[in-house]
C-alpha cells in the first residue's frame, strides 16, 4: 500500500514504461514538470503544439527536445484534439494539460469522435500525503462538480475507489463529511451522507466502506474519535477518502493544506479512460510531478484490469 508520494513513484518503477501526450506543450512549467517526470523514470512524453515555441522554450531549460517526440500543431483547438486523440487511440496512456484554457482542454476530453468518454460521470481526485497523517488522503470532488447530486456522489465514491485501488489502498475508508455525525433533516449534506451509508451496506456501493455523515476532525483524527466517545463508527479517524458536500468545502479544505500544512498532491480527473492530468499554473512544480507519477499507477491498473 502507497503511503506517501515517495511510495507511489516506486510503484511507477514496477510498471510498464508510461508515455503522456501533452496538449498545446508551449508551456514552461508543464515542459519542467514532463523532463523531471522522463528523469524520474515516471513517464515519457509526446509534446503537441507550436513545435517553434516548444523549442524555444526547451532551450532556455536546458531540455534536450531529441529526447522526445514533438508533433507540431499551430492550432491550440487542434493540438489538443492530436493530443487526445494519440490516447484515444493507445499511442499515450495519460493526457495532460498544457497551454489551454480548462473548457477547451475538457470539451477535447469529451469529444465524441476522439475524446475518452466512457458514459460515466467525471470528477476531481487529489491524492495528499499530510503531516501527521500515515496514509495517503484522497479528497474528492475539490474541483470539478460544484454541487453534486446523491447520483453525482455515487459516481464520485467509484471513480475514487479505483484511484485508491490503483495505489495499493484496497476496500477504502470513504466518509462523507458534514458539519455534524448525524442526520439532520433541515442538514441536507448528512441526509444524503446516512443514505450513502445505507447504500453501502445494501451492497449498492461496493469495494469500500462508507461512514458518514462524519465531521472532519471524526474522519481524519483517531485522538477527535476518542474523545467524542465515536470508537464504535466504521471510521474513527482514519479515512482514507473525504468526500465532500460541495465543491466550496472542498475547495477551501484543499487550499488550506496546501497552503497552510506540510503537504504534498497531486491530483486527476477520473471517469475516463484514460487518466487526464488537469493542472493550473498556480500549481507547484512537484504538483505536476506528482500527478505524473499518479497518472502513471492508474493507467497500469486501467491496462491490467482491461486485461
Amino acid at each position: 500500500m502507497s503511503k506517501s508520494f515517495e511510495d507511489l513513484i516506486k510503484k511507477v518503477s514496477e510498471c510498464e514504461r508510461k508515455k503522456v501526450a501533452v496538449a498545446v506543450a508551449q508551456d514552461d512549467a508543464v515542459l519542467e514538470a514532463v523532463m523531471a517526470a522522463k528523469e524520474r523514470d515516471i513517464a515519457d512524453s509526446i509534446l503537441v503544439g507550436d513545435a517553434d515555441k516548444i523549442k524555444e522554450i526547451a532551450d532556455s531549460i536546458g531540455m534536450d527536445l531529441a529526447d522526445y517526440e514533438v508533433i507540431d500543431v499551430k492550432d491550440i483547438t487542434e493540438a489538443a484534439l492530436t493530443a487526445v486523440k494519440l490516447v484515444h487511440d493507445g499511442k499515450a496512456d495519460m493526457y495532460m494539460k498544457g497551454l489551454i484554457d480548462t473548457k477547451g482542454f475538457l470539451k477535447s476530453v469529451l469529444d465524441k469522435e476522439v475524446g475518452l468518454r466512457t458514459g460515466r460521470a467525471l470528477s476531481h481526485v487529489c491524492v495528499f500525503e499530510l503531516e501527521g497523517i500515515d496514509h495517503l488522503l484522497f479528497l474528492t470532488d475539490v474541483a470539478f462538480i460544484p454541487y453534486p447530486t446523491l447520483e453525482d456522489k455515487v459516481h464520485i465514491i467509484n471513480n475514487t475507489v479505483e484511484v485508491c485501488e490503483a495505489c495499493g489502498v484496497m476496500n477504502p475508508k470513504v466518509a462523507p463529511l458534514a458539519a455534524v455525525e448525524v442526520v439532520n433533516p433541515k442538514m441536507p449534506a448528512t441526509v444524503e451522507a446516512g443514505e450513502l451509508t445505507r447504500m453501502n451496506e445494501a451492497g449498492e456501493i461496493t469495494g469500500c466502506i462508507v461512514d458518514g455523515p462524519l465531521s472532519y476532525d471524526l474522519a481524519t483524527c483517531p485522538e477527535a474519535a476518542k474523545h467524542k466517545g465515536a470508537t464504535g463508527r466504521k471510521i474513527v479517524g482514519d479515512a482514507d477518502v473525504l468526500l465532500f458536500p460541495d465543491i466550496h468545502a472542498g475547495n477551501i479544505t484543499y487550499k488550506a493544506m496546501v497552503h497552510n500544512a506540510k503537504s504534498m498532491n497531486g491530483n486527476l480527473i477520473t471517469g475516463t479512460a484514460a487518466p487526464v492530468i488537469l493542472t493550473s499554473r498556480s500549481d507547484s512544480f512537484e504538483v505536476k510531478v506528482n500527478s505524473l507519477a499518479l497518472g502513471a499507477v492508474v493507467a497500469e491498473a486501467m491496462k491490467n484490469k482491461n486485461k
